[in-house]
This record gives C-alpha cells, structure tokens and sequence, in this order.
C-alpha cells in the first residue's frame, strides 16, 4: 500500500529542500524510518532535527546518520515537558512530526501522572512552541487506543488529540495549523508482538490473551507514507485515518511459529478484544478518501461538503464504525509470510 495525494485541487506537495523539520520523539521506530526517508529524497529537508530525551538512542542514531554525511541534521537532547527547550528547537522550524510518547500501557496504568504529563501537557507545550516560533505545519501521531479509550494510555492519546485539533481555534493569524495522523499497530516496531512471538518461539510455546482477539496492522514504510501524505494535503484540524488491514492474532502467531503451541492467557487489564479507529458516534463527520479517512473537526473550520469537493471525498454513512473486526481487508496467514519472508515489515526471517 502506498499512500497519495487524491486530489491536486486538496493537495500542497512539501517543498522539502526549502523546509526545516523536527521530529519529536526522532529516536523512536517511526522516527528512524522518518528521517531514513526524508534524507534519501532527491531534495532532503535543508534542516533535519531530532529531538529526544535518550542520549543513548541519539547517540547509536548518529551511526546511522552522521552530522558529517548528512549536514543538515541536528541532535537536541530534550523533553515535551520542558517547554523552554522547546521553544528553543523551534525556532526557524517549518514543520514539526510530534511522535514523542510514553505508550506502554502497562506503565501508563502504574504510573498515571507520568503519561499525563507527557503525552498531555507534552502536547500542550508542543502547540504552544509551535505557535509562537511561527510553526507553519505540524502532525501529531495518534493510536487506534484514543478511539473510545478503556486504558489510561488510550485516554491521553484521546486527550492530546482533542488539544491538537482544538489548537486550530486559537492560531488567531498566525499561519501555524495542527493535524493528527491515527493508525494501529506498526509492525516491526519496538516492542511490538512479531519480535516477542520471535523471541518466544524457541520455547515451543506462543501466550495469547484471546483467540478471537483481532487488530490493526501497518508497516513502518506504510506509516511513513501515510505521515508525510497527511502533511501534504492537511488543512487544519483533521484526524487522518488510513484504510489498513486487519488480521486475527491467531493467525499472525500461526505466520510466525506454526510449530508452538498457543497457550490462553486471558485479555489483559486495558486491552480490548478489537481496536477501533472510527467511532460510530465520528462518522457524521467523517469524509472517504481514495485510500484513509479524514475526520473532519466539528466545532470549527472546515465544512464537510467543501472539504468532500477539494479532495474527491464521500461521506461516511451514519452508523459507520471502522473497527478490526468489521474491516473489509484482511492479512492471510500466507500474505504475513511472504511480508516477512520479503523484509517489508522491517523483520525478515526464512519464508
């Protein structure tokens, strides 16, 4: 899959080599894959910078992409709570991908204040910097868990969300406009399932909370592509949803280690049976594009047959619900083989 622009009318390709750009979070799985990208297009970025927390994770990057073979990336060592050092990054800075969270969930529900005051007030500071250094674009990334939230986690996510569209009302005229990109599970990212179940697999053994538990999945390169797409035609205010592929968890430990034996462990505390992207109660405000969705804000901004007309879009039924379990695409058993087998995931391992 990959991911376009759907309508020249809607769509304001990136001038890359004119653009100055910072990841948030730019150590991560998504960020690595980011800045892979950006530096290997024909016109890179004329400005690249990363900002962290982890000296560690900057460091082991810079192996990857040198100052020295790529002049114009930057390292800053800092934190989404410390808004001075923020506002400091800022400055000169075109577009910002804020990929900055603390997402285990677990550790979200034993130490609450901590997720909150990042992936929350984090946010905040993220609207306010942006803001104030004259910011022109910035994309927020969202999970399938701030959809209806039953875990901690989730309901952050929904919470930084709901702040990232709401900051459109209060630009006044400054030129800086918010989006969020919302997706599921990224195969092939740290610590996700496929490395575990590949880890485990030597023990003959695969725990599954639940057999008919079903999910979300996109590749790194498809989450890349889907990130840099919404930068390109967002107007403000959007929550952009990629139309992705479901699969069962059963068969993706089948895929994986067709040899173990699956032993039921029961659904953990937080954890849904499926995930859910689209809400029935958002599809009122939900436009169809070639290839994702665009929830479109209902307080403000932009009119949903306007936005339909610029984008060659349809609206979404009322009652509609994009959900695991109800998705028309499915990944096989087989099609997972060949994606690892080929390396697309980022794991490659023998067909």
């Amino acid at each position: 899959m990959t991911f376009r622009l759907t309508s020249t009318r809607g769509g304001r390709r990136m001038n890359w080599s004119e653009t100055s750009v910072l990841i948030t979070g730019g150590t991560g799985s998504l960020g690595n894959n980011l800045t892979k990208h950006l530096l290997s297009l024909p016109n890179p970025p004329k400005k690249l910078v990363i900002f962290s927390r982890d000296e560690l994770k900057q460091f082991e990057m810079q192996q990857l992409f040198s100052v020295q073979e790529y002049p114009q990336i930057r390292y800053f060592i800092g934190d989404v709570r410390d808004q001075p050092r923020l506002k400091r990054a800022f400055e000169g800075i075109d577009v910002v991908i804020h990929a900055a969270a603390l997402k285990h969930v677990p550790a979200a529900e034993y130490n609450p204040m901590e997720a909150i005051k990042t992936n929350i007030l984090g946010a905040s500071n993220v609207i306010e910097s942006a803001i104030d250094a004259g910011v022109r674009r910035v994309i927020a990334l969202s999970t399938d868990k701030a959809a209806s939230p039953i875990n901690l986690y989730g309901a952050t996510k929904l919470c930084s969300d709901k702040l990232f569209v709401a900051a459109n009302n209060f630009v006044g005229g400054k030129k800086t406009r918010f989006s969020v990109v919302r997706y599921g599970n990224v195969v092939g990212s740290r610590g996700s399932v496929i490395p575990f179940f590949l880890k485990m697999r030597s023990s003959g053994r695969l725990p599954i909370t639940d057999t008919r538990m079903t999910r979300f999945w996109i590749t790194l390169d498809q989450a890349v592509d889907f990130t840099l797409n919404s930068l390109d035609i967002m107007e403000g205010g959007e929550i952009f949803v990629p139309r992705i592929p479901s699969m069962r968890v059963t068969d993706l430990a089948t895929a994986v280690a067709p040899e173990c034996e699956i032993d039921v462990i029961g659904i953990r505390p937080g954890e849904k049976l499926h995930e859910v992207m689209i809400p029935e109660d958002e599809s009122r405000n939900t436009v169809r594009l070639e290839n994702f969705y665009a929830i479109l804000p209902i307080h403000f901004g932009l009119d949903i047959n306007g936005y339909m007309d610029r984008h060659n879009g349809i609206a979404c039924p009322d009652g509609f619900c994009y959900s695991s379990d109800r998705n028309d695409d499915w990944i096989t058993v087989e099609k997972l083989r060949e994606m690892l087998s080929l390396g697309t995931t980022g794991i490659k391992i023998a067909a």
